[in-house]
C-alpha cells in the first residue's frame, strides 16, 4: 500500500478539525444532519476524496454516523462521547439507571456545597424551561430541556472531571429518556425537580443527593425492566400535573 504525502495527511486533519469544531461549538448538534459531501467540498475548497475521508475519519470515531441513502448524522460531541455511545446503547436500563444515579447524586451533594448565585440563576432558568417544554406536549424538546437541567446541576459542583465524564454520557442518557418517555408525555410520566433545586438552593446536600439518586429509578422503563417498584426511589415523588393540552 502506497504511504499517504505529508500534505494530504495534513489537509485532511485540517479539514477533520473543522468538521469537529462544528459540532464541538453545537453549530451540528447531537441529531443533525450534516451539508451533504457535494456541500461540503463547495463549502471547504478541497478535493471530494478528501471530505469523504475526514467523514470517514469522525464516523470511524464515533462522532458522525453514515447512514446509506439518509445522510451523515452528528452522534455524539467528542470521541469518547462516541465510544461510550457505542459501547452502552445496548446495556441493561438498570445498569444505566445505577450509573445515573451514582454520579447525578454525588454531583447533586457537591453542587449544595459548591453552587454560586450565577449556577442557581441557571438552574432556575433550565427548571422553568422544562416545564415550558412539558407543557408544550413535544416529547423530544423536553427531554433536551431535561438532560440540559440534569447537565447544570452537574456543572453546579465545579469537578471538571465529573462534568466532562457526564457530558460524554450526556447523549445516551438522553437516548434512554426516549426511550422512556415516548413520543407522547403522559402526565403519570413527569417527575417534579423543584424539590432538588432547592436543595441545592439551600445547601442540604443530603436532601439534594437523595433526589437525584432516585430520579432514575422512577423513571426506569415501563416494560417490566424497571419502574417506580423497582428502585431506590425513595423521597422522590411524581408532580400533579394537567394533562398536555387540557
Amino acid at each position: 500500500m502506497p504511504l499517504t504525502s505529508p500534505r494530504r495527511s495534513a489537509l485532511v486533519d485540517q479539514v477533520i478539525a473543522q468538521l469537529r469544531n462544528q459540532i464541538t461549538s453545537g453549530e451540528w448538534p447531537v441529531g443533525s444532519r450534516i451539508p451533504t459531501e457535494p456541500e461540503l467540498v463547495e463549502l471547504m475548497g478541497v478535493a471530494r476524496n478528501t471530505v469523504r475521508e475526514a467523514v470517514r475519519a469522525l464516523a470511524h470515531n464515533g462522532l458522525l454516523d453514515i447512514r446509506q441513502g439518509s445522510g451523515t448524522y452528528v452522534v455524539a460531541t467528542s470521541e469518547l462521547a462516541g465510544v461510550m455511545h457505542r459501547r452502552f446503547a445496548g446495556a441493561e436500563p438498570r445498569h444505566i439507571a445505577e450509573v445515573r444515579s451514582t454520579l447525578e447524586s454525588s454531583a447533586a451533594r457537591l453542587a449544595a456545597e459548591r453552587r454560586t448565585e450565577r449556577d442557581l440563576l441557571q438552574l432556575d432558568a433550565l427548571l422553568a424551561r422544562r416545564e415550558e417544554a412539558w407543557a408544550g406536549g413535544d416529547a423530544e424538546v423536553f427531554v433536551a430541556a431535561d438532560v440540559s437541567l440534569h447537565m447544570a446541576v452537574v456543572t453546579a459542583s465545579h469537578n471538571d472531571v465529573l462534568i466532562e465524564l457526564y457530558a460524554d454520557l450526556g447523549e445516551l442518557v438522553a437516548d434512554w429518556l426516549r426511550a422512556d418517555v415516548g413520543t407522547v408525555l403522559e402526565p403519570a410520566a413527569h417527575l417534579d425537580h423543584g424539590r432538588l433545586i432547592e436543595a441545592i438552593r439551600r445547601g442540604d446536600g443530603d436532601a439534594a443527593a437523595s433526589e437525584a439518586a432516585g430520579y432514575p429509578f422512577v423513571c426506569l422503563g415501563k416494560d417490566g425492566t424497571g419502574g417506580s417498584s423497582g428502585g431506590s426511589g425513595k423521597g422522590v415523588q411524581r408532580a400533579p400535573v394537567t394533562p398536555v393540552g387540557d
